[in-house]
């Protein structure tokens, strides 16, 4: 042991060596971190306690590590994602109820590792939203069912700070559920599979068909078994989530039986942002047909609606904060990210070599006339005759092309993935810039948590049914294409600012982002969307169905990745976004997303 080490470097060894046995996994690599823990792989990210090691941050860091390893040694992920639903709720729930059955598991007649994972989830309760709910709609379904199943399976107490919400929605799954049978599947984790997909089928989250065996027996499973409900607010809302859920099962299968996306609808506001040109749409809300644009618009009887468009905002970076501010957070977004900088500029700078080479010049030689070539020369002059002695310059032929960053600004995108992602999109926009591709980086969240003055003009309304989208979305230009980058170099510092991060609803991002894309004279248009997960705003989805936002989603990107001709791809932040995009890489480590977003657009190019 070195003399200089410290108590805390001591406890890391300790912890890296215990998860590693733990894990039964000699290559796992634990880290302290300031941010969210995570694992990727074989590697590991726990909370750093203090220097001074205080007993309960031990536990924490403890209980982190425990959770990871044991997922490691217990779990079965390939299984998992094929037995795992399409509906985002209903997946959540699903992985949490897995979550709660390695830790049983793996805490079994150990009580220290027990008591170390009880004191992880104390920490993690303290921020969830099930601590802040007050009506059984604002309880997270995922968060409850965790806990409920961990009671089922191990009789330890729920921590405090969560009693109060899961006391809302006990009684209605107790009256629908029995977790009992749970127990009896531990250590079978296909069979546990399958218990808890019938517990969602109970609990009217997924159709009662859906089952991991058809999933096993013949591949993946149909994504169109989606949501059946998911609105807790009422039981007529209920009922409608379920038919809402039928429509899209059906409209689904169609696509998969050879429709090939010609049913897909998009909804009210789309043929506006589609084009993003005013006076383009006809007497029935149909756009033109464009040269350069397939014959397939939208019909537009997708039942996907805002309540109201009267609080929307498309703003720049300077309409939310002065400059003093913007150059302070930029300043800070420099300072933070200084050595990720340094390695996402090499990949750039290997990005711009290669779009050089398709740009470079080249030469047609041995030509009867042009300019002489002087490598024929020496035949000039001893054979004046001879032809063929000359060289002709020509263009390499390269698409002019126009790029958008489309960047969720969600509030679970807060801290280094919000980061990373603002210093990648500058430098990108700077490279691709060199090698004269225009660049627009664009960002998309909500004005407000829990809906707004949506939602206040909804209530004032008296709470009509099926209100649709309610809250008021804030669409956020940091850089246009034709802005020069060391104009809007400023303006990305403004992902920085505290408060900035709210709800995410993708559908319309994508149409606003596309409508932008579309306006543009270039010849290849490409969008590039980042985000971490699929579309919540609690507001819309506590009086909808609960796939309503992910369903209209789901239209937007299979209207445009079938009839437009703008090219889309997608990278995930830890979640699973190939189940969307059909074009998409997802990652599970922030620090990941440079390098990820140079080789995709590389692959782009590199295939035109």
């Amino acid at each position: 042991m070195a003399n200089n080490e410290t108590p805390l470097d001591r406890f890391k060894a300790v912890l890296g060596g215990t998860a590693r046995a733990l894990a039964d996994e000699a290559e796992v690599e634990l880290a302290f971190t300031a941010d969210v823990p995570v694992q990727s792989g074989k590697h590991i990210k726990v909370p750093m306690p203090p220097r001074a090691l205080p007993p309960e941050q031990v536990a924490e860091a403890r209980g982190f590590a425990d959770g990871f390893a044991l997922r490691l040694r217990l779990h079965d992920a390939a299984l998992h994602a094929r037995g795992a639903p399409a509906e985002p709720v209903a997946r959540a729930v699903f992985d949490a109820i897995e979550t709660a059955r390695v830790e049983a598991l793996g805490s079994r007649g150990y009580h220290g590792i027990g008591n170390n994972l009880a004191q992880a989830l104390e920490m993690r309760m303290r921020s969830d939203p099930i601590g802040r709910a007050r009506t059984r709609a604002e309880v997270p379904l995922s968060t409850a069912l965790g806990l409920m199943v961990r009671e089922a399976l191990t009789g330890r107490e729920t921590p405090a700070a969560a009693l109060p919400g899961l006391a809302l929605v006990r009684d209605w799954v107790d009256a629908k559920a029995d977790l009992s049978a749970l127990a009896l599947a531990l250590d079978d984790q296909r069979a546990f599979q399958s218990l808890a997909t019938r517990l969602l089928a109970d609990l009217e989250l997924i159709e009662a068909e859906q089952k991991p065996e058809d999933a096993d027996e013949g591949g993946e499973e149909d994504e169109g078994q989606d949501d059946a409900s998911g609105d807790d607010d009422s039981d007529d809302a209920e009922e409608g989530g379920q038919s809402e859920g039928e429509v899209e099962a059906r409209g689904e299968q169609q696509e998969a039986d050879g429709d090939e996306g010609d049913s897909e609808e998009l909804g009210e506001d789309a043929p506006d942002d589609l084009d993003g040109e005013p006076g383009d749409e006809g007497e029935d809300g149909m756009q033109p047909v464009r040269p350069n644009r397939p014959m397939a618009d939208p019909s537009g009887q997708f039942d996907y609606k805002p309540w109201t468009t009267q609080f929307d905002e498309v703003v720049t970076a300077a309409d939310l904060c002065d400059a003093d501010e913007l150059t302070r957070l930029r300043g800070y977004l420099d300072q933070q990210l200084a050595h990720l900088q340094s390695a996402v500029s090499k990949l750039a700078n290997r990005l711009q070599r290669r779009l050089m080479a398709q740009q470079n010049r080249s030469w047609d030689f041995d030509q009867e006339e042009g300019l002489l070539d002087a490598a024929r020369l020496a035949r000039v002059v001893t054979s004046p005759g001879q032809s063929l002695s000359y060289k002709v310059e020509r263009d390499t032929d390269f698409r002019d092309t126009v790029v958008t960053l489309l960047i969720d600004n969600s509030g679970s995108m807060r801290g280094r993935p919000i980061s990373i992602a603002a210093i990648s999109a500058d430098i990108l926009a700077r490279t691709l810039e060199r090698c004269g591709v225009k660049t627009e980086i664009l960002g998309f969240t909500t004005r407000a948590w829990k809906g707004g003055q949506s939602r206040e003009t909804w209530l004032a309304a008296g709470r009509p049914p099926q209100p649709g989208r309610l809250n008021d979305i804030r669409h956020i230009v940091y850089k246009k294409a034709d802005e020069p980058w060391r104009r809007a170099r400023t303006s990305l510092g403004l992902m920085m600012r505290e408060g900035l991060l709210k709800e995410n609803i993708d559908g319309e991002a994508l149409l606003w982002a596309h409508g932008r894309l579309i306006a543009r004279p270039e010849e290849r248009r490409i969008l590039m969307v980042i985000s971490d997960g699929a579309p919540v705003d609690d507001s819309t989805l506590s009086v909808n169905s609960g796939s309503y936002l992910e369903r209209h989603l789901r239209q937007v990107i299979g209207w445009i990745e079938g009839k437009s001709p703008v090219e889309l791809i997608a990278i995930g932040i830890g979640h699973d976004v190939t189940r969307y995009y059909s074009r998409a890489v997802t990652i599970m480590d922030a620090e990941q997303l440079g390098g990820t977003i140079i080789e995709q657009l590389a692959a782009l190019f590199d295939t035109d």
